[in-house]
Protein backbone atom coordinates (compact mmCIF):
# COMPACT_ATOMS: atom_id res chain seq x y z
CA UNK A 1 0.00 0.00 0.00
CA UNK A 2 1.38 3.37 -1.07
CA UNK A 3 -0.21 6.65 -0.02
CA UNK A 4 0.02 9.81 -2.08
CA UNK A 5 2.95 11.02 0.02
CA UNK A 6 4.90 7.87 -0.93
CA UNK A 7 4.81 8.93 -4.59
CA UNK A 8 6.53 12.32 -4.41
CA UNK A 9 9.32 11.24 -6.75
CA UNK A 10 6.86 10.17 -9.47
CA UNK A 11 5.09 13.54 -9.30
CA UNK A 12 8.14 15.71 -8.69
CA UNK A 13 7.22 18.18 -11.46
CA UNK A 14 4.03 19.19 -9.64
CA UNK A 15 6.09 20.58 -6.76
CA UNK A 16 9.46 21.60 -8.16
CA UNK A 17 10.08 25.35 -8.32
CA UNK A 18 6.86 26.30 -6.52
CA UNK A 19 6.37 28.10 -3.24
CA UNK A 20 4.50 25.50 -1.22
CA UNK A 21 2.08 25.65 1.67
CA UNK A 22 0.94 22.47 3.43
CA UNK A 23 -2.30 21.55 5.21
CA UNK A 24 -1.62 18.49 7.34
CA UNK A 25 -1.97 16.83 10.74
CA UNK A 26 -0.22 14.01 12.66
CA UNK A 27 -1.80 11.51 10.23
CA UNK A 28 0.32 12.99 7.43
CA UNK A 29 3.01 10.30 7.33
CA UNK A 30 4.38 8.03 4.63
CA UNK A 31 4.42 4.22 4.74
CA UNK A 32 7.69 4.34 6.71
CA UNK A 33 6.35 6.73 9.34
CA UNK A 34 8.13 9.87 8.15
CA UNK A 35 6.05 13.03 8.38
CA UNK A 36 4.78 14.83 5.31
CA UNK A 37 6.09 18.07 6.83
CA UNK A 38 9.61 16.62 7.00
CA UNK A 39 9.53 15.06 3.53
CA UNK A 40 8.22 18.09 1.65
CA UNK A 41 10.27 20.62 3.57
CA UNK A 42 13.48 18.67 2.98
CA UNK A 43 12.81 17.99 -0.70
CA UNK A 44 11.18 21.22 -1.87
CA UNK A 45 11.07 23.67 1.04
CA UNK A 46 7.92 24.93 2.73
CA UNK A 47 6.82 28.57 2.82
CA UNK A 48 3.87 28.01 5.16
CA UNK A 49 1.99 25.43 7.19
CA UNK A 50 -1.80 25.64 7.46
CA UNK A 51 -3.34 24.09 10.56
CA UNK A 52 -6.74 22.35 10.70
CA UNK A 53 -8.56 21.59 13.96
CA UNK A 54 -6.17 20.00 16.53
CA UNK A 55 -3.07 21.60 14.93
CA UNK A 56 -0.45 20.32 12.47
CA UNK A 57 1.25 18.44 15.32
CA UNK A 58 -1.97 17.40 17.09
CA UNK A 59 -1.26 19.64 20.06
CA UNK A 60 -4.63 21.43 20.21
CA UNK A 61 -7.80 20.15 21.87
CA UNK A 62 -11.09 19.63 20.04
CA UNK A 63 -12.66 22.99 19.26
CA UNK A 64 -9.62 24.96 20.48
CA UNK A 65 -8.97 27.99 18.28
CA UNK A 66 -5.62 29.66 17.61
CA UNK A 67 -4.37 32.28 15.17
CA UNK A 68 -0.77 31.70 14.09
CA UNK A 69 2.55 30.48 15.49
CA UNK A 70 5.88 29.06 14.34
CA UNK A 71 6.44 25.32 14.04
CA UNK A 72 9.19 24.39 16.51
CA UNK A 73 10.65 21.63 14.31
CA UNK A 74 10.98 23.56 11.04
CA UNK A 75 10.62 27.21 12.08
CA UNK A 76 7.98 27.52 9.33
CA UNK A 77 5.09 29.89 10.05
CA UNK A 78 1.85 28.08 10.90
CA UNK A 79 -1.43 29.76 9.99
CA UNK A 80 -4.60 28.45 11.61
CA UNK A 81 -7.55 27.34 9.50
CA UNK A 82 -9.54 26.88 12.70
CA UNK A 83 -9.72 30.47 13.92
CA UNK A 84 -12.55 31.80 16.05
CA UNK A 85 -13.83 34.08 13.30
CA UNK A 86 -12.93 32.09 10.18
CA UNK A 87 -11.95 28.66 8.86
CA UNK A 88 -10.66 30.03 5.53
CA UNK A 89 -7.39 30.62 3.73
CA UNK A 90 -7.04 34.39 3.47
CA UNK A 91 -5.66 36.37 0.55
CA UNK A 92 -2.65 37.26 2.69
CA UNK A 93 -1.89 33.59 3.37
CA UNK A 94 -2.26 32.61 -0.27
CA UNK A 95 -0.03 35.44 -1.54
CA UNK A 96 2.91 33.60 0.04
CA UNK A 97 2.45 30.39 -1.97
CA UNK A 98 1.95 29.13 -5.51
CA UNK A 99 0.38 25.84 -4.47
CA UNK A 100 -1.30 24.38 -1.41
CA UNK A 101 -0.67 20.71 -0.58
CA UNK A 102 -3.20 18.70 1.44
CA UNK A 103 -2.38 15.50 3.33
CA UNK A 104 -4.72 14.40 6.13
CA UNK A 105 -6.21 11.00 6.91
CA UNK A 106 -9.94 11.50 7.15
CA UNK A 107 -12.36 9.12 8.91
CA UNK A 108 -14.99 8.73 6.19
CA UNK A 109 -17.79 10.42 8.14
CA UNK A 110 -19.68 13.56 7.18
CA UNK A 111 -19.37 15.22 10.61
CA UNK A 112 -15.56 15.33 10.63
CA UNK A 113 -14.21 18.85 10.11
CA UNK A 114 -11.09 18.04 8.07
CA UNK A 115 -13.23 17.44 5.00
CA UNK A 116 -14.55 21.01 5.08
CA UNK A 117 -11.07 22.41 5.65
CA UNK A 118 -10.32 20.71 2.31
CA UNK A 119 -13.50 22.04 0.70
CA UNK A 120 -12.72 25.60 1.80
CA UNK A 121 -9.13 25.24 0.56
CA UNK A 122 -10.45 24.09 -2.81
CA UNK A 123 -12.76 27.10 -3.05
CA UNK A 124 -10.17 29.59 -1.79
CA UNK A 125 -7.40 28.31 -4.08
CA UNK A 126 -9.74 28.43 -7.08
CA UNK A 127 -10.65 32.03 -6.28
CA UNK A 128 -7.00 33.04 -5.85
CA UNK A 129 -5.71 31.15 -8.90
CA UNK A 130 -3.54 28.82 -6.79
CA UNK A 131 -2.96 25.12 -7.39
CA UNK A 132 -4.23 22.53 -4.90
CA UNK A 133 -2.36 19.23 -4.68
CA UNK A 134 -3.96 16.40 -2.71
CA UNK A 135 -1.77 13.58 -1.45
CA UNK A 136 -4.58 11.06 -1.37
CA UNK A 137 -5.25 8.45 1.31
CA UNK A 138 -7.80 5.62 1.37
CA UNK A 139 -11.13 6.02 3.11
CA UNK A 140 -10.46 3.96 6.26
CA UNK A 141 -14.06 2.70 6.51
CA UNK A 142 -13.84 1.45 2.87
CA UNK A 143 -14.92 3.00 -0.40
CA UNK A 144 -17.83 0.67 -1.11
CA UNK A 145 -20.24 1.10 1.81
CA UNK A 146 -22.46 4.18 1.97
CA UNK A 147 -24.82 4.78 4.89
CA UNK A 148 -27.25 7.38 6.14
CA UNK A 149 -29.11 10.33 4.74
CA UNK A 150 -27.81 13.23 2.68
CA UNK A 151 -27.33 16.59 4.36
CA UNK A 152 -30.15 19.09 3.80
CA UNK A 153 -29.21 22.60 2.70
CA UNK A 154 -30.65 24.27 5.81
CA UNK A 155 -28.41 22.10 8.02
CA UNK A 156 -25.08 23.12 6.50
CA UNK A 157 -22.35 23.94 9.02
CA UNK A 158 -18.70 23.11 9.68
CA UNK A 159 -19.80 19.64 10.85
CA UNK A 160 -21.69 19.18 7.60
CA UNK A 161 -20.57 21.47 4.83
CA UNK A 162 -21.62 19.50 1.76
CA UNK A 163 -24.58 17.23 0.85
CA UNK A 164 -22.88 13.93 1.66
CA UNK A 165 -24.22 10.80 3.32
CA UNK A 166 -23.18 10.15 6.92
CA UNK A 167 -20.76 7.46 5.72
CA UNK A 168 -19.90 8.59 2.22
CA UNK A 169 -17.42 6.06 0.80
CA UNK A 170 -15.05 8.50 -0.97
CA UNK A 171 -11.40 9.46 -0.51
CA UNK A 172 -10.38 13.07 0.04
CA UNK A 173 -9.18 13.25 -3.57
CA UNK A 174 -12.45 11.88 -4.91
CA UNK A 175 -14.45 14.27 -2.75
CA UNK A 176 -12.44 17.26 -3.98
CA UNK A 177 -12.77 16.20 -7.63
CA UNK A 178 -16.53 15.88 -7.15
CA UNK A 179 -16.90 19.30 -5.54
CA UNK A 180 -14.67 20.95 -8.13
CA UNK A 181 -16.73 19.58 -10.99
CA UNK A 182 -20.20 19.86 -9.46
CA UNK A 183 -19.71 23.41 -8.23
CA UNK A 184 -17.80 24.45 -11.37
CA UNK A 185 -14.99 25.93 -9.29
CA UNK A 186 -12.36 25.62 -12.00
CA UNK A 187 -9.66 24.84 -9.45
CA UNK A 188 -6.23 23.76 -10.70
CA UNK A 189 -6.65 20.51 -8.77
CA UNK A 190 -4.15 17.64 -8.80
CA UNK A 191 -4.72 14.35 -6.96
CA UNK A 192 -1.73 12.08 -6.37
CA UNK A 193 -3.47 8.73 -5.96
CA UNK A 194 -2.74 5.84 -3.64
CA UNK A 195 -1.43 2.58 -5.04
CA UNK A 196 -2.70 -0.83 -3.98
CA UNK A 197 -6.03 0.23 -2.43
CA UNK A 198 -9.27 -1.42 -3.48
CA UNK A 199 -12.66 -0.01 -2.55
CA UNK A 200 -13.65 -2.88 -0.27
CA UNK A 201 -10.55 -2.51 1.91
CA UNK A 202 -10.75 -1.08 5.43
CA UNK A 203 -7.86 0.32 7.43
CA UNK A 204 -6.89 -2.98 9.17
CA UNK A 205 -6.38 -4.48 5.69
CA UNK A 206 -3.50 -2.08 4.94
CA UNK A 207 -1.02 -3.60 7.38
CA UNK A 208 0.02 -0.24 8.81
CA UNK A 209 -0.37 1.54 12.15
CA UNK A 210 -3.40 3.61 13.14
CA UNK A 211 -2.47 7.20 13.90
CA UNK A 212 -5.38 8.87 15.73
CA UNK A 213 -6.82 11.56 13.41
CA UNK A 214 -7.84 13.42 16.57
CA UNK A 215 -7.62 12.70 20.31
CA UNK A 216 -11.12 11.23 20.46
CA UNK A 217 -10.64 8.76 17.58
CA UNK A 218 -7.90 6.64 19.19
CA UNK A 219 -8.63 3.34 17.40
CA UNK A 220 -10.02 2.08 14.12
CA UNK A 221 -13.06 0.64 15.93
CA UNK A 222 -13.79 4.16 17.20
CA UNK A 223 -13.74 5.49 13.65
CA UNK A 224 -15.97 2.66 12.46
CA UNK A 225 -18.61 3.36 15.12
CA UNK A 226 -18.35 7.15 14.81
CA UNK A 227 -20.94 7.58 11.98
CA UNK A 228 -23.59 6.35 14.43
CA UNK A 229 -22.39 7.33 17.87
CA UNK A 230 -21.41 10.90 17.00
CA UNK A 231 -25.15 11.65 16.89
CA UNK A 232 -25.18 11.47 20.68
CA UNK A 233 -23.16 14.70 20.81
CA UNK A 234 -26.48 16.38 20.05
CA UNK A 235 -28.20 14.80 23.05
CA UNK A 236 -27.99 14.91 26.84
CA UNK A 237 -26.14 11.57 26.81
CA UNK A 238 -22.38 11.17 27.18
CA UNK A 239 -20.77 9.96 23.97
CA UNK A 240 -17.72 8.88 25.97
CA UNK A 241 -15.66 12.07 25.82
CA UNK A 242 -13.49 12.18 28.91
CA UNK A 243 -13.13 8.38 28.96
CA UNK A 244 -10.71 5.92 27.36
CA UNK A 245 -13.46 4.86 24.93
CA UNK A 246 -14.90 7.97 23.25
CA UNK A 247 -17.67 7.16 20.75
CA UNK A 248 -17.54 3.50 21.81
CA UNK A 249 -19.48 4.02 25.04
CA UNK A 250 -22.76 5.87 25.46
CA UNK A 251 -24.32 6.57 28.84
CA UNK A 252 -25.83 8.85 31.47
CA UNK A 253 -26.45 8.75 35.22
CA UNK A 254 -30.10 7.78 34.69
CA UNK A 255 -29.48 4.80 32.36
CA UNK A 256 -29.88 1.20 33.54
CA UNK A 257 -26.94 -0.48 31.86
CA UNK A 258 -27.97 -4.16 32.00
CA UNK A 259 -31.49 -3.50 30.73
CA UNK A 260 -30.24 -1.31 27.89
CA UNK A 261 -27.62 -3.84 26.77
CA UNK A 262 -30.20 -6.63 26.84
CA UNK A 263 -32.69 -4.71 24.71
CA UNK A 264 -30.02 -3.72 22.17
CA UNK A 265 -28.58 -7.23 21.86
CA UNK A 266 -32.05 -8.67 21.25
CA UNK A 267 -32.28 -6.50 18.12
CA UNK A 268 -29.62 -8.71 16.51
CA UNK A 269 -27.78 -5.89 14.76
CA UNK A 270 -24.99 -7.43 12.64
CA UNK A 271 -21.33 -7.05 13.53
CA UNK A 272 -21.75 -5.54 17.01
CA UNK A 273 -22.35 -6.61 20.62
CA UNK A 274 -23.54 -4.36 23.45
CA UNK A 275 -21.94 -4.77 26.88
CA UNK A 276 -23.32 -3.04 29.99
CA UNK A 277 -20.79 -0.60 31.44
CA UNK A 278 -20.43 2.01 34.16
CA UNK A 279 -18.00 4.89 33.73
CA UNK A 280 -17.10 8.31 35.14
CA UNK A 281 -16.11 10.88 32.48
CA UNK A 282 -13.18 13.10 33.46
CA UNK A 283 -14.38 15.87 31.13
CA UNK A 284 -17.35 16.97 29.01
CA UNK A 285 -20.88 15.79 29.90
CA UNK A 286 -21.36 14.38 33.41
CA UNK A 287 -17.74 15.02 34.33
CA UNK A 288 -17.03 13.33 37.66
CA UNK A 289 -20.38 11.54 37.79
CA UNK A 290 -21.10 7.82 37.48
CA UNK A 291 -22.87 6.91 34.25
CA UNK A 292 -24.55 3.70 33.24
CA UNK A 293 -24.63 2.72 29.60
CA UNK A 294 -23.25 0.39 26.97
CA UNK A 295 -19.97 -0.23 25.24
CA UNK A 296 -20.43 -1.16 21.59
CA UNK A 297 -17.99 -3.90 20.62
CA UNK A 298 -17.29 -4.50 16.93
CA UNK A 299 -17.42 -8.27 16.35
CA UNK A 300 -17.40 -8.17 12.54
CA UNK A 301 -16.08 -4.93 11.04
CA UNK A 302 -17.24 -5.81 7.50
CA UNK A 303 -20.84 -6.46 8.54
CA UNK A 304 -21.20 -3.69 11.12
CA UNK A 305 -23.44 -0.81 10.05
CA UNK A 306 -22.76 2.03 12.48
CA UNK A 307 -25.56 4.34 11.32
CA UNK A 308 -28.07 1.54 11.97
CA UNK A 309 -26.51 1.09 15.42
CA UNK A 310 -26.77 4.80 16.21
CA UNK A 311 -30.38 5.16 15.07
CA UNK A 312 -31.58 2.04 16.90
CA UNK A 313 -29.81 3.08 20.11
CA UNK A 314 -31.10 6.65 19.87
CA UNK A 315 -34.66 5.45 19.26
CA UNK A 316 -34.53 3.04 22.20
CA UNK A 317 -33.27 5.65 24.65
CA UNK A 318 -35.76 8.23 23.43
CA UNK A 319 -38.63 5.77 23.99
CA UNK A 320 -37.50 4.30 27.32
CA UNK A 321 -36.29 7.33 29.31
CA UNK A 322 -38.27 10.47 30.04
CA UNK A 323 -34.96 12.11 31.06
CA UNK A 324 -33.69 11.81 27.50
CA UNK A 325 -33.51 15.10 25.62
CA UNK A 326 -31.85 16.71 22.63
CA UNK A 327 -29.63 19.66 23.45
CA UNK A 328 -31.39 23.03 23.06
CA UNK A 329 -30.68 25.30 20.09
CA UNK A 330 -27.37 27.16 20.12
CA UNK A 331 -27.76 30.78 21.20
CA UNK A 332 -25.91 32.33 18.26
CA UNK A 333 -27.33 30.28 15.39
CA UNK A 334 -30.67 29.21 16.86
CA UNK A 335 -30.06 25.73 15.44
CA UNK A 336 -29.96 22.43 17.33
CA UNK A 337 -26.69 20.53 17.18
CA UNK A 338 -28.55 17.27 16.52
CA UNK A 339 -29.98 18.82 13.34
CA UNK A 340 -26.51 19.84 12.16
CA UNK A 341 -25.17 16.34 12.82
CA UNK A 342 -28.12 14.37 11.47
CA UNK A 343 -28.36 16.73 8.52
CA UNK A 344 -32.13 16.91 8.79
CA UNK A 345 -34.39 18.40 11.48
CA UNK A 346 -36.83 15.52 11.02
CA UNK A 347 -34.80 13.09 13.17
CA UNK A 348 -35.38 15.12 16.34
CA UNK A 349 -38.68 16.75 15.41
CA UNK A 350 -40.69 13.62 14.74
CA UNK A 351 -41.00 10.24 16.43
CA UNK A 352 -40.69 7.40 13.92
CA UNK A 353 -39.77 3.75 14.15
CA UNK A 354 -36.03 3.21 13.56
CA UNK A 355 -36.86 0.83 10.70
CA UNK A 356 -38.74 3.61 8.88
CA UNK A 357 -35.90 6.08 9.38
CA UNK A 358 -33.30 3.59 8.15
CA UNK A 359 -35.32 2.61 5.09
CA UNK A 360 -35.43 6.27 4.09
CA UNK A 361 -31.69 6.50 4.71
CA UNK A 362 -31.06 3.35 2.67
CA UNK A 363 -32.78 4.80 -0.40
CA UNK A 364 -30.85 8.07 -0.07
CA UNK A 365 -27.51 6.29 0.31
CA UNK A 366 -28.20 4.13 -2.76
CA UNK A 367 -28.87 7.23 -4.85
CA UNK A 368 -25.77 8.94 -3.48
CA UNK A 369 -23.55 5.96 -4.29
CA UNK A 370 -24.88 5.83 -7.86
CA UNK A 371 -24.36 9.57 -8.34
CA UNK A 372 -20.78 9.52 -7.06
CA UNK A 373 -19.47 6.51 -9.01
CA UNK A 374 -18.29 8.81 -11.80
CA UNK A 375 -15.82 10.49 -9.41
CA UNK A 376 -14.18 7.27 -8.18
CA UNK A 377 -10.42 7.04 -8.81
CA UNK A 378 -10.10 3.46 -7.52
CA UNK A 379 -11.89 0.22 -8.35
Amino acid sequence: MLFGIDRLEEYDKLFRGKRLGLITSPTGIDSQGRTTIELIHKRFGLRALFSPEHGVRGNLAAGETVDSYRDEETDVQVYSLYRENSKRLTEEMLRQVDAVVYDIQDVGTRYYTFLYTLQYALEDCAKAGKSLIILDRPNPLDGATVEGNCLREECRSFVGGYPLCMRYGLTAGEFAAMVNRRERLGSDLHVIPCHGWQRGMQFPDYGTVWVPPSPNIPRFDTALLYPGTCLFEGTCLSEGRGTALPFEVVGAPFLRAEELAGRMNRKGLPGVWFRPVHFIPSASKYSGRMCGGVQIHVTDRKRARPVDVGIHLLSDLRAEYEEFMFLPPEKESGRRFIDLLSGDSALASSVRAPEDILEEYRLESLRFREQTEQYQLYK
